[in-house]
């Protein structure tokens, strides 16, 4: 029979929000599953596989994989009840192969489409999310992406980066806030102002929720931007007008998810100016838009 002591204890472990209770997911397994390591961002354990593969460009220059072509999986949520959502890069020939491995285990697909246009070979992205226990669904996503050429290998240490070229700082001014630079890439996540849920549970940004944002150079002191704008219905045209203002090309205009609060819309862009005129660009739509 169980003591006073231990009932107590009980009922405050049952009103503990699961990630708390449980100490929320072992990444240690997660790993092990993948064969690589991710990065804990907040209550999210972020997994990334860039197309280190693929040589993709856009008329004429070169798309660094951290720019638009890192495919990657979010994992939270406890270790046998666990949510994993993410993006696939894929060529048009490893589509429907992924997809049905996926879907053979139970995986949603959420969306189809491109983030990007006029790209060399054409790329697809597949938005994905499953429920179960983690290292299960680690497992069932790495049998997934071995039917495409994602390097699935440990990947190298990363080489120790340099400084930032001047135009990581004049993006950034212009911007008005700073970013992450990394494998040439300066990457922005800015997380809306009010929280984004589906099925009664909270979307962490680093799930896929917040603005994101990358720059990387191009010739003659220029530099490339793409990415996508997370936006309510209200914020759409307004962010759209913006962006045309200042000569930054949208790419789409689509969904990720099928059943989150409130409804999302998510709209890619590319342009290849000097850092203060895309800059500009990006810090006008970026007012448009309720963040923190």
């Amino acid at each position: 029979m169980r003591s006073v002591g231990d009932l107590l204890l009980l009922v405050l472990t049952l009103m503990l929000p699961a990630s708390i209770a449980a100490q929320g997911i072992d990444a240690s397994k997660i790993d092990q599953a993948l064969g690589r390591p991710g990065q804990k961002l907040g209550d999210v354990y972020k997994v990334g596989f860039p197309r280190t593969d693929l040589h993709i460009s856009v008329h004429g220059l070169a798309v660094k994989p951290g720019l638009a072509l890192g495919s990657w999986a979010a994992f939270s949520g406890t270790d046998d009840n666990a949510m994993v959502m993410g993006d696939l890069v894929l060529l048009q020939d490893e589509l429907n192969p992924v997809m049905e491995k996926l879907r053979s285990v139970g995986f949603e697909i959420s969306a189809v489409h491109n983030h990007l246009i006029d790209e060399t070979p054409h790329v697809l992205y597949m938005h994905y999310m499953g429920h179960g226990p983690a290292a299960q669904l680690a497992a069932s996503l790495k049998t997934a992406l071995a039917v495409s050429k994602t390097p699935l290998d440990q990947p190298a240490a990363p080489a120790e980066e340099a400084a930032p070229p001047a135009w990581v700082k004049a993006v950034e001014d212009r911007v008005g806030r700073k970013g992450t630079f990394k494998g040439g890439v300066l990457s922005y996540g800015v997380p809306r102002a009010e929280p984004v849920t589906m099925g009664g549970m909270t979307i962490a940004p680093a799930a896929g929720v917040a603005e994101a944002i990358n720059f990387q150079a191009a010739d003659a002191g220029m530099v490339a931007t793409t990415g996508d704008f997370v936006l309510t219905a209200e914020e759409v045209n307004p962010v759209i007008a913006e962006l045309q203002t200042h000569h930054i090309l949208v790419t789409a205009l689509h969904s990720h998810m099928l059943n989150e609060q409130p409804r999302l819309f998510f709209m890619h862009f590319w342009v290849v100016g000097t850092p203060e005129s895309v800059g500009a660009g990006i810090a006008a739509a970026l007012k448009r838009v309720s963040t923190r």
